[in-house]
């Protein structure tokens, strides 16, 4: 098992660990006593991961003493709605939780992200513990105490900081995720390698067969390092006043896409991918980034499985739909674009909306025009 500890500066002031490795949901009891002991707890979990590990987890927080209040949503993105939340709320209070009581998250991003929200806001806060069961939610959704739920307007617009306890990622839990969920949380891992460290970039890409595989050693190795850079990125700015922004790399291009689709025909590392692949060719344009580093990320990307391309039939829409996205301040958009070599990202602020719009337009297949 592999732990990082996070530590953050006032204002926060918080420190948490996480914990990555195998056979972690067998002692899970025992190890959510260690950071929120309570006489109960709430365990939040989607339909799809329940069939898996519900009755195992559950077991496990029951045999330490925990009275566990169980609540199951509908799995996908578009159930992550204050709709939702208070659903929650209703089980969790009519369960008589109390302040102490910790609301355990299992499951990938989508869970994360609600569950936090919960925690955050049940009886003003109540602890909050994460339990990731995707790569995707291993590797970043889990790490960093952004936590929240989308807007019709836009992805997480509605959220709060509330950091977790600690984190224990199993990644025996991945051997259960379609493939596509393992390249979605390949797309998080190639964004940090390209705003922080090249090494991670050719690790990715000569251990794609082991980490298809599920190869345990790999993967803990792998979790583990895009959870060093996350965060050193999370320690250095808890609020995202600066430099944490860089973890945002394809994320506007990416929530633009997922709010128009209705995230019902896009995945979050998908959408994530494209946007990735958009923002390299904005820095390429603009003489900031190599082509031939460009192009590299889009085969790395092609040879995970993720798109590189997409039909886009109205890209002013595009445009409009990063207008909302929360990142904009006092009015100005801000993009997160590679700079000068894989492992080096920047801040860009008021790029001409022409180069964006050109950015998106490459995205369209060869042969396919815009409406």
């Amino acid at each position: 098992m592999t732990e990082i500890l996070i530590q953050l500066p006032p204002p926060a002031a918080v420190a948490y660990p996480v914990r990555v490795g195998t056979q972690l949901l067998s002692d899970l009891g025992r190890k959510v006593q260690q950071f929120a002991p309570s006489p109960s707890c709430a365990l939040i979990t989607d339909q799809r991961v329940a069939t898996h590990y519900l009755a195992a987890v559950r077991t496990a927080l029951e045999s330490v003493g925990y009275r566990v209040c169980t609540f199951i949503f509908p799995a996908g993105e578009s159930n992550k709605t204050l709709r939702t939340v208070t659903a929650a709320y209703d089980v969790l209070l009519s369960a008589r939780l109390e302040r102490t009581s910790p609301v355990i998250a299992l499951g990938g991003g989508v869970t994360g992200d609600l569950a936090g929200f919960i925690s955050a806001t049940l009886l003003r806060g109540v602890p909050f513990i994460q339990v990731p069961t995707t790569l995707l939610a291993a590797v970043d959704a889990s790490v960093g105490g952004k936590v929240g739920v989308d807007h019709t307007l836009g992805k997480n617009l509605i959220g709060a900081f509330h950091h977790p306890a600690a984190v224990f990622t199993d990644v025996t839990t991945f051997r259960t995720l379609p493939p596509l969920e393992i390249q979605c949380g390949l797309a998080e891992c190639v964004k940090h390698a390209i705003i922080k460290d090249a090494r991670l970039f050719d690790f990715i890409a000569r251990n794609l067969s082991a980490i298809r595989a599920c190869d345990s050693g790999v993967l803990t190795e792998l979790v583990a390092w895009n959870v060093r850079i996350k965060a050193a990125v999370v320690m250095a700015d808890p609020f995202e006043r600066g430099e944490r922004a860089l973890l945002n790399l394809g994320h506007t291009f990416g929530h633009a896409l997922e709010t128009l689709t209705g995230y019902a025909n896009l995945e979050h590392g998908q959408a994530v991918a494209l946007g990735t692949v958009a923002a390299c060719h904005l820095a390429v344009q603009r003489g900031e980034f190599p082509e031939a580093s460009a192009l590299a990320v889009e085969a790395l990307l092609t040879n995970i499985g993720l798109p590189v391309r997409t039909a886009i039939r109205d890209p002013s829409a595009i445009i409009e739909a990063m207008g909302s996205d929360k990142k904009i301040i006092s009015g100005h958009r801000r993009l997160i674009l590679p700079a000068q070599q894989i492992g080096q990202a920047r801040i860009a602020v008021d790029i001409p909306e022409a180069q964006i719009l050109e950015a998106i337009t490459y995205l369209q297949p060869q042969g396919v025009a815009a409406s």
